[in-house]
């Protein structure tokens, strides 16, 4: 489009010609980098002593488990050489048994029995481990004993050790435990075999042991409330000796574990990991092997009592860790939050200061469009005047039959419209127009438009109507909307010579206060969109200000759209337009919902057709231009009236006063001299035309008088009044109809007044 036209709205309102001198800097940046160097810092403040923690808490965890780990071995390494130093007497003493029993066969120590256990006894009677030595024959029986003398009948033919001693097996030269069939206790034993002459097998000799000398020992080792665990297991995971006392009398290691692993290995030392079912937890297990017996010391540290030592030493650290910090967050979180309050009264005076500078441009704007519409409404009242004149004496022609001359006087009337819709356009611009404001629906009322868009179109251009079905309805002066639209259609199609699309769109939409848009409430948007070449953004800026024009000398009259504008501000709602070079330009009318109804279309009332025609009235014509008054008195006195003229105010209510004190002398009050008033409004003197209705009804209530004026001011006083009112420029034929209505109400009103008479 043209200038004549608005562009497309992104729902803002571009106002007509306004003041962009811009606000002081803003220190939005200011703000964003505070707010961003705050943010900084509270990320800093959380993430650093949180990565601190964390960091320190992996190292404790690391340390403890070293030290856990430093702990083990050093226990292990300790209970190691106590169970090396009792399995080395422990083999002296075999040694010692076996030198005792040289030479001997079952039956030699049968007989020497006596001997024999005093020399036991005095072996390991001084020893807290040992709890008995004894002898056993080639058959497993027991043939000397350091506990009593003579031995108890018992033998030990099927227990695993003397098998497999027997059999040559070096692991079983250390039993499991077992429960000794004289003292019904555990024990376990360290045996070597005993060798006839000949080299064979003859039995073998045993230290029995005290597995809870070593619980002893290891608890001495331990201490109170250790986290650590000791035990004593053969190569094959049997356990000897455990302190403290295994779970559920646990006999061997828990197995599949790499413990267990390490064991079949044959390893030597070693820690590893693993969960103890002995024990019922985790822990961190050093091993070492005793010696070269097939026995292992282990040594064990749970690691719950580690994660219980490092989370109360986590604990303490923190508190001392984050109480400072969690201050420090609070001391930052307010600064941002007093950041934001400073902003947002940053924001709040920008926006005080932008409303006032817009109020103050609104204002100049309102007094140039002010001084602008007075004189637009001083030149339309005079040219309003000048086609009255020049309509009177058309009409005039036209009822005496001027012959031959139908072509000059149509060309007349058509120059007459023209200028009608001139004037029209200048007062709506003005503000000056009056509005006849009625409730349409525009689901109904666009689509019956389609005619008056595609004329005024062309035949290049295409139409296109998308209006929801649910539109609300408006309340409008539908004379100038159809011409708000036409005038949008006319530059849409000079925007697009060569063709294009006109699109027209409306839908509901609401507006929420602190929504940014000037306007509140529900209003229906009629969007009108082309497809032209658009227009930039100088031009754009000027698009509201009335007479200016981009088109060519005698194609635009730059009216166009400061009417549309004026339109929308005067129906309640507002224009907005968009627009760019090559996107084409839209224009948004924003029209406030009306809960009135639309007035019921009603067919016109046939006339009927009077037998006795009305006499002519008296009128008392009120008009200051003597050309206007004398082709208005022409033309009435066509018609059959009587008129009498006055060029003011005054002199016409001079005339009616004394028409009145006529009709008061002849005795006849009820009437007067003159039967209807017709009079402009916009006259010199102190009285205008309402002014002098006024005191024309005062005088004569029932008195029919009609107002003629061009300003909408004036027409809304008017219609206060109990008057008739027409706007100029009216056609010579509403006034025709009006003066025949009040002959025949003057009739009528006559007749019931003779009925009463009689």
């Amino acid at each position: 489009m043209t200038p004549d036209r608005p562009p497309r709205p992104d729902d803002r309102i571009p106002a007509p010609p306004r003041n962009d001198a811009p606000l002081p800097a803003a220190p939005s940046h200011d703000f964003k980098v505070r707010r961003r160097t705050l943010i900084a810092l509270l990320i800093a403040a959380i993430v650093l002593p949180c990565v601190y923690v964390a960091a320190m808490a992996y190292n404790d965890l690391r340390v403890r488990e070293a030290e856990a780990t430093d702990a083990t071995l050093r226990t292990v390494r300790v209970a190691q050489e106590h169970a090396v130093k009792v399995f080395d007497m422990n083999e002296a003493l075999n040694a010692r048994i076996i030198e005792l029993v040289q030479g001997l066969d079952d039956d030699g120590i049968r007989a020497t029995e006596p001997l024999i256990h005093e020399k036991l006894d005095a072996f390991g009677g001084g020893y807290p481990q040992v709890a008995s030595l004894s002898i056993f024959g080639h058959d497993g029986d027991l043939l000397a004993s350091s506990r009593q003398s003579p031995p108890p009948p018992v033998s030990i033919a099927a227990r695993a050790d003397f098998v497999g001693i027997r059999d040559g097996r070096k692991i079983d030269q250390v039993s499991p435990v077992v429960v000794s069939q004289v003292t019904v206790k555990p024990m376990f034993t360290t045996s070597v075999a005993r060798e006839s002459n000949t080299g064979a097998f003859a039995g073998l000799v045993s230290v029995a042991l005290r597995p809870e000398y070593f619980g002893a020992f290891y608890r001495d080792l331990l201490g109170a409330q250790s986290p650590m665990d000791l035990g004593l297991v053969r190569s094959d995971g049997s356990i000897l000796a455990f302190y403290p006392p295994p779970r559920a009398g646990a006999t061997h290691i828990t197995p599949h574990t790499a413990f267990v692993d390490a064991l079949a290995r044959g390893a030597d030392s070693g820690v590893v990991r693993m969960h103890s079912q002995v024990v019922g937890d985790d822990v961190i297990l050093a091993y070492r092997r005793v010696g070269a017996y097939p026995v292992y010391v282990s040594c064990g540290y749970r690691t719950s009592a580690i994660w219980a030592e490092w989370r109360q030493h986590l604990s303490v650290l923190f508190i001392s860790m984050f109480t400072p910090s969690i201050a420090l967050w609070c001391v930052i979180w307010l600064s941002l939050r007093r950041l934001a309050a400073e902003e947002e009264a940053w924001e709040r005076w920008q926006a005080e200061a932008s409303m006032r500078r817009s109020i103050e441009s609104a204002y100049r704007q309102s007094r140039k469009m002010e001084a602008l519409g007075n004189l637009v409404g001083s030149v339309a009242h005079d040219f309003n005047n000048l086609l009255m004149i020049v309509s009177a004496n058309v009409q005039i022609a036209r009822r005496r039959g001027a012959a031959g001359l139908e072509r000059e006087l149509s060309a007349i009337e058509r120059a007459l419209k023209s200028g009608q819709s001139l004037t029209r356009q200048l007062l709506g611009v003005a503000r000056k127009q009056p509005l006849r404001n009625e409730t349409i629906l525009i689901s109904r009322w666009l689509p019956a438009s389609r005619e008056l868009l595609g004329a005024s179109l062309g035949a290049k251009v295409s139409l296109v109507l998308d209006v929801d079905e649910d539109v609300w309805p408006v309340l409008v002066d539908v004379a100038e909307f159809e011409l708000a639209l036409i005038n949008l259609a006319v530059n849409a199609r000079d925007a697009m010579p060569n063709g294009g699309r006109f699109t027209v769109r409306a839908r509901n939409i609401s507006f929420r206060p602190g929504e940014g848009f000037p306007l509140d409430g529900d209003f229906v948007q009629i969007s009108l969109e082309d497809t032209g070449v658009g227009m930039p953004s100088d031009v754009l800026a000027r698009a509201f200000e009335p007479l200016y024009t981009t088109k060519p000398k005698g194609m635009g009259t730059g009216l166009g759209l400061p009417q549309v504008f004026a339109f929308c501000e005067r129906s309640g709602g507002l224009a907005a337009i968009d627009s760019a070079i090559g996107a084409g330009t839209s224009v948004h009318l924003y029209l406030p919902r009306t809960l009135q109804a639309p007035a019921a279309q009603r067919p016109p009332e046939p006339r009927k057709a009077d037998v006795n025609p009305p006499e002519g009235l008296h009128v008392l014509l009120v008009e200051d231009n003597d050309e206007v008054a004398a082709g208005t008195e022409a033309l009435l006195q066509m018609m059959g009236h009587q008129v009498t003229c006055a060029n003011d105010a005054a002199s016409a209510l001079a005339l009616m006063e004394a028409g009145h004190d006529t009709a008061d002398a002849s005795g006849d009050a009820t009437s007067s001299r003159f039967d209807l008033v017709i009079s402009d409004i916009h006259m010199p003197g102190e009285m205008n035309g309402i002014d002098l209705a006024e005191a024309l009804q005062d005088i004569e209530p029932k008195l029919p008088i009609i107002l003629v004026t061009g300003y909408a001011e004036e027409l809304e006083r008017a219609r206060h009044a109990d008057v008739r009112v027409l706007s100029k420029p009216f056609d010579i034929g509403l006034l025709e109809k009006m003066l025949e209505q009040i002959q025949r109400d003057r009739s009528q009103r006559a007749q019931r007044e003779r009925d009463a008479t009689l």
